[in-house]
């Protein structure tokens, strides 16, 4: 006898709209631009919509951290009503600015969001709590986020739980390594300098040992002639390194750590059996051979997550726009870039931020922001330096993707305006793109998803990719 569909998700149909960063720090409800309005209808017309939540909502309760910051991060936690209001229905919390208040921070985070009732993943009490899916209803089906991080302070990540200790709050974080390939004469001065510095003895004990990481997931091989490790030591609870291989050329290549690898695609499996779609996203900084390239890396994520049963891969960080991949009929977005980005409307800076820009303790935060951009004096208002001079960080896209049978039908990218070289006080908020900004914005991503097989068609203002 013929199964009766009696559910509205057994037919396999869902419209995703997905974007990148959300640097929110002020309010959105009250603006009334038809563009800004037709963009939240996008987002508000789909059946789940998704986006990097690179903000901490808190009203500066606890100690920012020693972490070094461009910014700390910090938004009003009712302007978390304002995410919901433009649509957004889950979010991500794992990123490098997590962990800018230190574990506290993480958990007054936590307990905003949680306050205000917006899902989230990627942040946890512990471990197991930062990797675990978040889940979200909706009429299209069961929908699954997994949220992590490459980029940030490794040591502030989150810390399994024992059975007599607690864990660590903190970000789902994944580790990595980078291997340099130099010629012979780079290869003998470094390992000149690995010696005298005594990290080759370092490594080479460390081998002995059979672990790369405390937790034995990846094995080292010791340092020799063709092999050098130079050692970073600004994090006492992980020290990192970096790996120099004897080679015929100059070449970086990346590798994940495959313990955490591992632990990441035992939660999309679980989420996989758990709901009807299961997203995974990954904030991440680091590039390939270019900015405009993913690394070695995330390359590896994303294709294991697929092949474990995530539907999408969502990767955002370096504000900027990297290419499309389909891989087996799932989209890969390598970067999307920054949906709000208002990092230079925060409130206040801790002072140890000030004076690394040479402010004294009279300094305020728009001293602050002027020393950092060097947008004072100048004449047209736009920074000289900093993320305001550079279009890329203002410009990008919604990608809506929809779902039929359970297949991916369409994915269309509208370009988005986020006021490039506009005041301090009137950018950084997104509107639809149009004419000039649109081109370029779609003309971008055509040519960033070339490299991996993607024909993204320009339709006016909007790209298409069809399967």
């Amino acid at each position: 006898m013929e199964d009766i569909m009696i559910y509205d998700a057994e037919k396999r149909n869902v419209t995703m709209a997905i974007t990148g960063e959300s640097l929110i720090s002020r309010q959105m409800k009250v603006f009334t631009e038809k563009q800004f309005l037709a963009l939240k209808d996008v987002i508000t017309s789909a059946d789940v919509s998704f986006t990097n939540a690179e903000m901490l909502f808190h009203n500066y309760e606890d100690a920012p951290s020693t972490v070094p910051g461009g910014t700390y991060m910090r938004c009003d936690p009712q302007y978390i009503e304002d995410l919901k209001w433009m649509g957004f229905d889950i979010v991500a919390t794992a990123n490098n600015h997590a962990w800018d208040f230190g574990e506290n921070g993480v958990l007054t985070n936590i307990q905003n969001l949680d306050k205000y009732g917006l899902p989230y993943a990627g942040t946890g009490v512990n471990l197991a709590s930062a990797s675990a899916p978040t889940y979200l209803d909706t009429n299209a089906g069961r929908v699954a986020l997994i949220s992590a991080t490459t980029s940030g302070p490794p040591g502030g990540r989150a810390g399994d739980q024992r059975r007599d200790v607690r864990g660590r709050p903190g970000p789902n974080y994944i580790r990595w390594t980078t291997e340099w390939n130099v010629d012979e004469e780079m290869i003998k001065g470094l390992k000149l300098v690995a010696d005298k510095l005594g990290w080759s003895e370092t490594m080479k004990n460390r081998a002995a040992k059979g672990a790369e990481f405390e937790d034995n997931s990846d094995k080292l091989s010791p340092p020799s002639d063709d092999l050098v490790y130079f050692l970073d030591h600004a994090s006492y609870q992980d020290e990192s390194y970096t790996k120099f291989v004897k080679g015929s050329s100059i070449q970086k290549r990346t590798y994940i750590n495959e313990s955490d690898l591992k632990r990441n695609l035992e939660r999309v499996s679980d989420a996989k059996r758990m709901s009807d779609w299961v997203l995974f996203t990954v904030h991440n900084h680091e590039g390939g051979a270019t900015e405009n390239e993913p690394s070695d890396h995330i390359k590896v994520l994303a294709h294991a997550v697929i092949d474990a049963g995530a539907d999408m891969f969502i990767g955002h960080g370096p504000h900027q726009d990297r290419g499309i991949e389909i891989y087996k009929g799932k989209p890969i977005f390598y970067s999307l870039g920054d949906f709000i980005l208002q990092n230079d409307t925060v409130e206040l800076m801790p002072h140890d931020n000030m004076i690394r820009q040479n402010l004294s303790w009279e300094g305020t935060p728009a001293d602050f922001y002027d020393a950092r951009d060097g947008s004072a004096y100048t004449a047209d208002k736009i920074a000289n330096r900093g993320q305001t001079i550079e279009p890329i960080r203002w410009e990008s896209a919604v990608a809506t993707v929809q779902f039929e049978k359970g297949e991916m039908i369409k994915l269309e990218l509208l370009p988005i305006d986020l006021g490039y070289g506009k005041e301090r006080s009137q950018r950084g908020r997104p509107v639809l793109a149009s004419g000039q900004v649109a081109k370029q914005v779609l003309e971008r991503f055509q040519s960033l998803s070339e490299p991996f097989g993607t024909k993204i068609t320009i339709d006016g203002d909007k790209g298409i990719i069809n399967l």
